[in-house]
C-alpha cells in the first residue's frame, strides 16, 4: 500500500506546488512585492503550512515565480516560431503571448525580490528564453519584414513599457490599451521603416549593463 499511494502522493504535492505559484504570479501582479503570503495560500486553495512546505520564504516563491514566467514565455515563443509559417505573424503572436504575462508588473518584482540572477535554474531559463526570443527576430528580420535597426532589447523594452500597470488603478480594460499600443508598435517595427531610429539596436547585455548600473547608483 505505501508504494502504490507514494506516487499519488508526489502529484498531489506538484500539484500543490503549481497552483501555489500560479496564484503567487497573480497576487504579486496585482499587489506588488509585499503580497500577503497568506492570500497567495488562500488563492491557490492550500493552508499556510503547505505554502511554507514548499517555500521557505517569500524570495525562494518568487525565484519559482520568475522560473515559471520565464518558461511560459518561451513556451510562447518556441510554439509561435514553430506554428506559424509567416515569420512577422510568428513574431506578433509571441509579443501579444509576453504582454499577456503582464511582465512589465511582474519585472520590478523580480529586481526587487532579491533573486539570485546567477541561480543555475534562473541562468538556464534566461538563456532558453532569449534564445527563443532572438530565433523569432532572425526569422523576421531575415523574411524582410523586420526593420534592420531593432534588436532584441528594444522589443523586451517595449513589452514591458506596455505592459505596467497605469497608475490609477480604476482604470477600466487595461488590456485593451494594452493590446492596441502592442500594435501600433508591431506595425512600427515593420520594414521598411518609415523613420530613423537615434542610438543604435538595443541588446540584452546593454539593457543588464544599464540595470546593473542603476542598481549601483542607488547604493
Amino acid at each position: 500500500m505505501a508504494t502504490a499511494s507514494q506516487p499519488r502522493l508526489r502529484a498531489d504535492a506538484l500539484r500543490n506546488r503549481e497552483r501555489i505559484v500560479a496564484a503567487a504570479r497573480e497576487v504579486l501582479v496585482e499587489h506588488g512585492i509585499e503580497s500577503s503570503l497568506d492570500e497567495i495560500a488562500r488563492r491557490a486553495g492550500v493552508g499556510n503550512a503547505t505554502l511554507y512546505r514548499h517555500f521557505a520564504d517569500r524570495r525562494e516563491l518568487i525565484h519559482h515565480v520568475s522560473l515559471s514566467v520565464m518558461g511560459r514565455i518561451a513556451d510562447q515563443a518556441e510554439r509561435a516560431r514553430a506554428e506559424e509559417p509567416d515569420a512577422f505573424r510568428a513574431l506578433r503572436r509571441f509579443v501579444h503571448a509576453a504582454a499577456d504575462e503582464r511582465i512589465g508588473a511582474l519585472c520590478p518584482l523580480f529586481s526587487e525580490g532579491g533573486i539570485d540572477k546567477d541561480h543555475r535554474e534562473h541562468v538556464e531559463a534566461r538563456e532558453r528564453l532569449e534564445s527563443a526570443i532572438e530565433a523569432l527576430i532572425r526569422d523576421a528580420r531575415e523574411s524582410g519584414q523586420l526593420r534592420a535597426d531593432v534588436a532584441i532589447g528594444d522589443l523586451m523594452v517595449a513589452i514591458t513599457q506596455l505592459t505596467r500597470p497605469l497608475p490609477d488603478p480604476g482604470c477600466l480594460d487595461f488590456a485593451l490599451f494594452a493590446r492596441r499600443h502592442l500594435q501600433l508598435f508591431l506595425d512600427g517595427l515593420m520594414n521598411p521603416a518609415r523613420s530613423e531610429l537615434p542610438g543604435s539596436p538595443s541588446t540584452l547585455d546593454d539593457l543588464r549593463r544599464l540595470a546593473q548600473g542603476s542598481a549601483a547608483l542607488h547604493h
